[in-house]
C-alpha cells in the first residue's frame, strides 16, 4: 500500500505537488491521471525516494522508501524507459540491479522470459526499440517480486500485442494482491485497465474513486428516453430538475436524473416509456471536463 499525507513539493516559488492526501490500495490497478504539469512524475519520484518532499509524508508498506533495505524487494518502478546505459546488455543491466538488491540471479532470466526479451538479453540496450526498452523497464520493476509496483507511461512504443500483454499483466499483478499504480495519457487504455483512479491537477487532488464513478460525474453522461408521450414526459422531468433535449418525435435526451429515477417518475405519473437507456461518458470525456480548470498548457490559447 502507498499512503500520501499532505504530500507537498515546491521548486522555488512553484508548487509541483500541493498537500496531496490519498491511498493506493492493494488488489487494484489504480490509474494516476492528470494534465501535463499536474505533478504526476514528481509524485512518483517522491514515492520512490528520488525526490524529497518539501513537507508531508509518503510511505510504501508503512515505511519511507529510502529507509527500506534492498528497495527493489519492496517496490519496483518504471519511470523512464530511456534511463539506462545504452552500452549495457539487457542481461547485465538486470544482473547489476539484482546484485545490489540481493536478488537471486535466476530472477534475471525469469523476468526476461516474462516480458518477452529472453532472445534479446545479450544485445546492447542502445539497439533496443522503444518498445523493447519499455519491456526491459517492466522487467526491472518485477525483478525483486515486490508487493508495490509503479509505472509511468508504460505503453509508449508498444505494439498492439504489447499493449494487450501489459493490460493482462497489470490485472494479474493486482489479482495477486499487489499494489499497482499506473500513470498514462492513454485514456482508452486506462478505461480498460484501471479499477480506480487518482486524478490530480496543478498538484492538487481532483478525484480518488472507481473509474465508473468518475465517468458518471461528467455532464456527458445522459439518459435516452423513448416515449409516445414526449411532451408530458419532458414537462415531468424538467419539473424534477432535469435538463431535457428533444432529439426526435419520440426521443428525449435527459441529464440530471438517473435512469431509475426517470422510470419511477413516469410510473407514478402513469406515463408510458418504451426505452430508458443510460449513455455514460467515456473516461476521456470525463477527464477533459473535470480537469479543464487544471490544464496548465492550453494549445492555441492566448497566455
Amino acid at each position: 500500500m502507498i499512503e500520501m499525507t499532505e504530500l507537498t513539493k515546491r521548486y522555488g516559488g512553484r508548487t509541483a505537488v500541493d498537500a496531496l492526501t490519498c491511498t493506493v490500495r492493494p488488489g487494484h490497478v489504480t490509474g494516476f491521471l492528470g494534465p501535463n504539469g499536474a505533478g504526476k512524475s514528481t509524485t512518483l519520484r517522491m514515492i520512490l525516494g528520488l525526490n524529497k518532499p518539501t513537507s508531508g509524508t509518503v510511505t510504501v508498506g508503512g515505511s519511507e522508501f529510502r529507509s527500506l533495505p534492498r528497495g527493489l524487494r519492496h517496490a519496483g518502478g518504471l519511470l523512464d524507459a530511456g534511463d539506462v546505459h545504452p552500452g549495457h546488455s539487457g542481461w547485465n543491466h538486470l544482473l547489476a540491479l539484482a546484485r545490489t538488491n540481493d536478488i537471486p540471479k535466476r530472477r534475471v532470466q525469469e523476468v526476461l522470459e516474462q516480458v518477452g526479451l529472453a532472445s534479446a538479453a545479450k544485445q546492447r540496450i542502445g539497439g533496443y526499440s522503444l518498445g523493447m526498452r519499455q519491456r526491459l523497464g517492466i522487467a526491472s520493476a518485477l525483478l525483486g517480486d515486490p508487493p508495490v509496483l509503479l509505472f509511468d507511461e508504460p505503453l509508449n512504443g508498444l505494439d498492439p500485442e504489447g499493449v494487450l500483454w501489459v493490460r493482462r499483466l497489470f490485472r494479474e499483478l493486482a489479482g495477486e494482491g499487489r499494489t499497482v499504480l499506473v500513470s498514462s495519457h492513454l485514456m482508452t487504455e486506462m478505461e480498460h485497465t484501471a479499477d480506480r483512479l487518482i486524478v490530480i491537477g496543478r498538484g492538487r487532488l481532483i478525484a480518488d474513486e472507481p473509474v465508473a464513478e468518475f465517468a458518471a460525474r461528467s455532464s456527458a453522461t445522459s439518459v435516452v428516453v423513448r416515449t409516445p408521450m414526449p411532451g408530458e414526459v419532458r414537462e415531468l422531468l424538467a419539473g424534477a430538475g432535469a435538463t431535457v433535449v428533444v432529439e426526435d418525435a419520440e426521443t428525449l435526451r435527459v441529464t440530471g436524473l438517473a435512469a431509475a429515477r426517470i422510470s419511477e417518475l413516469a410510473f407514478q405519473a402513469h406515463l408510458l416509456l418504451h426505452e430508458v437507456t443510460t449513455h455514460t461518458a467515456s473516461l476521456e470525456e470525463a477527464f477533459m471536463e473535470l480537469t479543464a480548470d487544471s490544464v496548465e498548457y492550453l494549445a492555441g490559447a492566448d497566455r
